[in-house]
């Protein structure tokens, strides 16, 4: 696990700087190991000594005096510890403190494909569990074995050969463990993943599912899907129970053979009584490590398997280490260069050159049939979406070159499902900005503001607790048009210098509909570029400029009057058609 996080590969320096920051504790935990594994000597010698010494000339001083160091060496084994534990525990949750937020922000801030990598944070206290709990602790012992080889070799050689053979039988069953359970274990993990993922899926959407009588389909398929994780893993737990088993068997085996041995040599004359029993529990310390790490192989290697998704998540947000210069707030100016953005995890191409410009101020509508690339576009030009190939620039930036918090800050998105979040009103539409210790007052005052612009001002004060309403995750609490309306103030927050706008108006009324206009119309008179996107004639018609989007390249684009005309058919009224995309 350790020689993977400190492993010279892409996106390991994070967690191997996370290893470093906590050495001492890790150091410590292994120094205190070693005194460990020395005072498990004590009852050993403690024995050998009552055998030796005072059974045979009844020495009850020395009884009494063995007695006192032996439980001293006992208390000092327990605290010890109980230390190393807790230093372990110390190390895992500074460990926590030091890569959750980063393990967090990578998540969020890119839009990574795969199950595992959406399930990073649970990845991630995968292998926290592990440096804190018995995996940690079986491999702090295992390289103590020698010590009780040691001392076996000088009980006897005999005894020690008997202790090497026994260590070397248990190693290659450990091996043998490794190689049969490591990729059913990765096989189980990711089939418990995918699960977990589509039961999150359906629990987040149950509404949806009660209203179309899905329930009992999308649970027996729930079931099926978590049928065949658990199979997986106890398939791995099987595979793995053989060899612990084995490994009991030769435990014990290995044990009765020395004790059986140790007898042989007492009645030759070649060791002590004491020997004997001295023997049989030096034999099992030596091998209890091995059996201890088998014990905990399954949360070893899940460890492990983790670890490559954390350092595949961060090799691949690598960027969002760059340093970069900080620009000016932005005028406006939009260019879009001849972008092209392939869907994830396939060479389709959901956008195909596309370009156009437009200046501060202005206004675009796009239209366009279903699965036209409409949204994509839109998360796009928002930032939350890569081109494959062009540039997307902000008065002659490009996205890339700026830092992603900072150009969130300039630009104010709608997405078609308002996408609201558990909090109150008031963070919401400011964005959380609290949470970073902005002056809550002029968080209030700009949230505030906002939601004026919005035209939601007066409807939030009517909401139970006004801007302190609290609402669940997705927005609950509000019907769809109210969290439509409330994202929009969102967007309008901090007086962004471009608005992308999808779909805005899909759960408006009319009264919703008359605010949209008006703040997009404020918000063209105070310089801000707009790009709206939506199907209903009455929204875009007061566009600067549109663009047809059709199978993910531009079908038309230039003022709005003259593409809505050339679209109509001669003697009909022009009218704007398009549906969501």
């Amino acid at each position: 696990m350790f020689q993977t996080l400190l492993a010279d590969s892409p996106g390991a320096a994070p967690l191997r700087d996370a290893i470093r920051a906590c050495r001492w504790h890790l150091l410590f935990a292994a120094g205190f190991s070693a005194l460990v594994n020395v005072l498990y000597l004590a009852p050993t010698l403690y024995m050998m000594q009552i055998y030796d010494r005072v059974v045979p000339t009844g020495g009850l001083l020395t009884l009494a005096f063995v007695t006192a160091v032996v439980v001293f060496a006992l208390a000092t084994l327990a605290a010890l510890d109980h230390i190393r534990a807790r230093l372990l525990i110390r190390a895992s949750l500074r460990i926590d403190r030091l890569l959750a937020g980063p393990v967090m922000e990578r998540l969020v801030a890119s839009p990574l494909g795969g199950v595992r990598v959406r399930q990073a944070m649970r990845e991630f206290d995968h292998a926290r569990a592990v440096i804190g709990g018995a995996g940690a602790l079986a491999l702090c012992d295992a390289p103590w074995t020698p010590i009780y080889l040691l001392f076996c070799f000088i009980l006897h050689p005999a005894l020690g050969a008997l202790t090497l053979a026994g260590v070397l039988i248990l190693l290659g069953l450990a091996v043998l463990n490794e190689r049969a359970t490591r990729p059913r274990l990765q096989d189980a993990a990711r089939a418990a993943a995918g699960a977990y993922a589509a039961q999150e899926a359906i629990a987040g959407q149950a509404d949806v599912v009660r209203a179309l009588g899905m329930r009992r389909a999308l649970v027996a398929r729930q079931l099926e899907e978590r049928g065949a994780a658990i199979g997986a893993q106890a398939g791995a737990q099987l595979s793995g129970g053989r060899y612990s088993g084995a490994i009991r068997f030769m435990r014990l085996l290995l044990q009765s053979l020395a004790l059986g041995l140790g007898g042989w040599l007492a009645v030759e004359g070649q060791i002590t009584a004491g020997a004997i029993i001295a023997a049989s529990v030096l034999l099992s310390r030596a091998v209890h490590p091995i059996e201890q790490l088998v014990g905990s192989w399954a949360g070893i290697v899940q460890a492990r398997s983790s670890l490559k998704v954390l350092t595949d998540l961060f090799a691949q947000t690598s960027a969002l280490e760059q340093s970069r210069t900080e620009l000016p707030a932005p005028t406006g100016r939009l260019d879009v260069e001849a972008v092209t953005v392939r869907a994830p995890d396939s060479e389709a191409l959901l956008l195909k050159r596309v370009s156009f410009s437009l200046q501060p101020g202005q206004s675009l509508g796009v239209i366009g049939p279903s699965g036209a690339g409409k949204t994509t576009l839109a998360r796009l030009l928002a930032g939350a979406a890569t081109p494959a190939a062009g540039a997307v620039r902000l008065d002659g930036a490009d996205y890339a070159v700026w830092d992603p918090e900072r150009l969130a800050r300039h630009i104010g998105y709608l997405p078609q499902d308002s996408a609201l979040f558990a909090g109150t009103v008031r963070d919401n539409i400011s964005r959380f900005a609290a949470a970073l210790g902005e002056d809550p007052a002029r968080v209030d005052a700009a949230a505030v503001a906002a939601a004026q612009a919005a035209g939601v001002h007066e409807l939030i004060l009517r909401l139970p607790h006004g801007y302190d309403t609290r609402l669940g995750p997705g927005g609950q609490g509000l019907s769809a048009g109210q969290a439509q309306r409330i994202a929009l103030a969102r967007a309008l927050y901090g007086n962004p210098s471009l608005l992308v706008l999808d779909e805005p108006n899909s759960h408006l009324d009319q009264e919703g509909e008359a605010a949209l206009m008006r703040a997009v119309r404020q918000a063209g008179e105070r310089g801000a570029t707009v790009v709206m996107i939506a199907h209903r004639a009455g929204v875009l018609s007061t566009m600067d400029q549109l663009l047809v989007l059709k199978d993910g390249a531009v079908a038309a684009l230039g003022p709005h009057d003259e593409v809505a005309a050339a679209l109509q058919p001669r003697g009909k009224r022009p009218r704007v058609v398009g549906a969501p995309g």
